[in-house]
Formats: C-alpha cells, structure tokens, sequence
C-alpha cells in the first residue's frame, strides 16, 4: 500500500490517476485525517498502517503564480521547506522509502560548451551572444545535473522565494532515510487548465520568450512511479523530457496544430517584461536527464511529447 500526500492538487491527481491504472493499492488520506505537517501524528499513523512507500505531492507553489509567494513567505516555508523534511524524518524513522515531487526551478540558465571542451555556466540564456549561439549551435548547450549545485537559490541568487525554499527543502531532507527527490519542470500535457504550460501561453496578452527544459505531466508521473517500482538507486533526479525549447518554438507548434484565431505578441525583453509583468525573477534552464535514462527510465523526446500533447488537445470549458 502507498501513501499518497497532496492527492487533490495538480500533480497529485495526476498520480491518483496512475496508480488506479496501475491496479496499485494506495491511500490519500486528507489533511483533516492525517495531518503530515505534524510529526508525531504522521510517525503514528506510519507505524500503524506501514505502507511500502510515501509520495508526496503536496506544497506551496503560490496562485495564480509564484509572486504570490513573496506575499506568503512563511506559508511557502512551511509547504517546501518543513512539510518534507517533517515526511523525511517520520519515514526515516520507521525505515520507509518515500518519494518527493521537487522542482528544476532551482536552476537558471544551462552551461556551454567551449572550444576547448570546458562548460562555461550561462545564468541568462537571453544575454547577448548567448541566444544568438544557441540558435546556430544548440548542441554546445548542456544540461544541469544532478550534481551541479542549485544556481537560483537563497544561497547562489537572486532568485524567487519559490524557488528557494524549493533548493532549501532539497538541503533540507538530503541524506534523511531512503528518498527519490523528482525535479519537475513546467508542467504541460493534451489538458487545458491553469496550470499546464500550454495554456498559459494561449492565454496569456502577450509572451514571455524564453529556453527551457520541460515536462509532461504524464510522462513525469509514470517516470516517478517506475523509478520506485523498477528499484532503481534512491536520490535526486532530474525528470524532464529529454532536450528543450524556446518558447517561439512552442508557439509555432501551437499554430501549427490548434490554428488559434489571435496572433502572439512577445515582450520586447526581460527589461518590460519584469517592469510591467512579473515581481520577482523567473527561472529558465535546460537540465540534463541523463541519469534517469541511464538507471532504465525513458522519457520521450519534448518535441515529441510536444506534438502528441497538441494533436490531442482537450480545450477546457
């Protein structure tokens, strides 16, 4: 039996979704039931009812997006930093395995490659140069991996409080008990709603252009599941669908395959689109999931995942 935290979120129903065609026997007790932000109510309930394993999906992403988490500092704590490192204790001290939906966030930028074969780390992959490069030679741009140290956090800024407290809440479980930490990056599949990757950008006045590593939500979930059940290595792995895009790429599948009845405007630059759009700095990076290909997980191509998710598209009501 699993315990599944976090159930009724966005990622979280996706996992329901999964594991009921997966014929696996789980539990997604709510929050009035089992109150995993406590540890001692968790470490009872654990001892009780001893499930194989815990995921949890559950924490603080801020709505209708992560400026509104420098509004709520200490809810955004509580949910990415405390909740898992409360889940890493109990598990770790009745010996369960667990799993943690985290985040690639933490990153920004990717690192390139340089004539003599060095990585020379890029933050902004929009600096002068430096996406000019990446539209000429896209196979000198490297992924991070796993062992690379957070570049977008509290301790290698500036980064969003988001994605901070995520790099943080990795710190903060690290090395507690047997654990998989999921990095997942900018959600998308075939369903329209608010969070998938797809829909903002048909939603949104005008774009933000940008690179980045991405992933299917599906696709994430049954990578996550199968790193469990095929018994590989615990540890942190990257779980995006292998390569990365532009955001004028995306755009162009989109009128490729759904002939949307608008014409996309992007902001001139970073410069307008942080003075009129945002409040707090975003990430953008290209990750490598390398490793999770080498320990037996594969994941489709994002191109790939890309042209399924819009051929399918479900428009929401």
């Amino acid at each position: 039996m699993i315990l599944l935290i976090g159930a009724n979120g966005y990622v979280g129903q996706r996992f329901v979704r999964e594991l009921r065609a997966r014929s696996r026997e789980f539990v997604a007790p709510s929050s009035a039931e089992l109150d995993a932000t406590r540890f001692v109510p968790l470490l009872a309930w654990l001892r009780t009812h001893r499930p194989a394993f815990v995921l949890n999906c559950a924490g603080h992403t801020g709505k209708p997006n992560v400026d509104a988490c420098e509004l709520d500092r200490a809810g955004t704590l509580a949910g990415n930093v405390l909740l898992p490192q409360t889940i890493a204790h109990a598990c770790a001290s009745v010996g369960i395995p667990w799993g943690q939906v985290s985040s690639g966030c933490i990153y920004t930028g990717a690192r390139v490659r340089q004539p003599d074969g060095s990585l020379r780390t890029e933050k902004d992959l929009l600096a002068p140069g430096v996406r000019g490069l990446l539209d000429t030679d896209r196979d000198r741009f490297v992924g991070f991996t796993e062992e690379d140290a957070p570049n977008f956090s509290f301790r290698d800024g500036p980064c969003s409080f988001y994605s901070g407290s995520k790099a943080l809440g990795e710190e903060a479980i690290a090395g507690v008990g047997d654990a998989y930490v999921w990095r997942l990056r900018i959600p998308f599949d075939h369903e329209d709603g608010p969070r998938n990757y797809l829909s903002k950008i048909q939603r949104y006045d005008r774009v933000y252009d940008n690179v980045n590593s991405i992933s299917h939500l599906g696709d994430f979930v049954r990578a996550c599941l199968d790193t469990w059940e095929q018994r590989v290595p615990f540890g942190i792995y990257n779980i995006t669908n292998p390569g990365f895009v532009t955001t004028r790429e995306v755009v162009e599948l989109i009128r490729k395959w759904l002939r949307p009845d608008r014409e996309f405007e992007f902001w001139t630059d970073d410069a307008e689109f942080y003075r009129v759009a945002a409040k707090t700095p975003r990430s953008n990076c290209i990750l490598d999931s390398g490793k999770l290909l080498r320990a037996g997980v594969r994941m489709r191509p994002v191109a790939e995942a890309l042209e399924e998710s819009l051929a399918r598209w479900r428009k929401g009501e």
